[in-house]
Formats: structure tokens, C-alpha cells, sequence
């Protein structure tokens, strides 16, 4: 008997543990977005901040946005390319 309720437990724990993420009443966030929280710890400004400064970077591509934050900035690749695919995939497209 003692060895059934052991195994009973361990399912039970199991299965709770694989209903965690589905209990979770926060999203996590996705994406670029997923690099905020590391951006504004590790370079001290709110993210806002920065999409503020990407966002004024219309003139300049992708790829030249981040270097640019990169290079004014000393921000690594990961978390500039996060800001700047952040900025553009929210920016409305202009119409020709």
C-alpha cells in the first residue's frame, strides 16, 4: 500500500508541474520583447527610451539602426537587433 501511494504522489506531482505553465496567470512576453526586462537592467534607461531613440532613426535600415546602437550606444548585438525588429514590426508601413 505504501508503495502505491508513493506512486500516486509522484504522479500528482508530475502532473502538477505540468500544469504550471497553464496556471500561469501572466504571459510571458515573446519575441523582442522577451529582452526588455535585460535592456533596462543592464543599460539603465526604461525601454521606452530606446524605442524613442530607434523610432527618430527613420532614415537608416535595419541592420544600420543597429549598429548604430551599438556603436553610440555599446549595446550588444542580441539586444540591439530586439530593439530595432521591436520598432519596426510596430511601425505602420507608409504607402507609396
Amino acid at each position: 500500500m505504501a508503495q502505491t501511494a508513493a506512486s500516486f504522489a509522484r504522479t500528482q506531482f508530475r502532473l502538477s508541474k505540468a500544469m504550471e505553465p497553464m496556471m500561469s496567470t501572466e504571459e510571458k512576453a515573446k519575441g523582442p520583447a522577451s529582452y526588455f526586462p535585460s535592456i533596462e537592467k543592464k543599460y539603465g534607461q526604461p525601454i521606452a527610451h530606446w524605442i524613442k531613440l530607434v523610432s527618430d532613426l527613420t532614415d537608416l535600415k535595419h541592420m544600420e539602426r543597429v549598429a548604430w546602437l551599438k556603436s553610440e550606444h555599446g549595446m550588444g548585438h542580441g539586444h540591439a537587433n530586439a530593439i530595432v525588429g521591436y520598432v519596426l514590426a510596430n511601425t505602420p508601413k507608409s504607402k507609396p
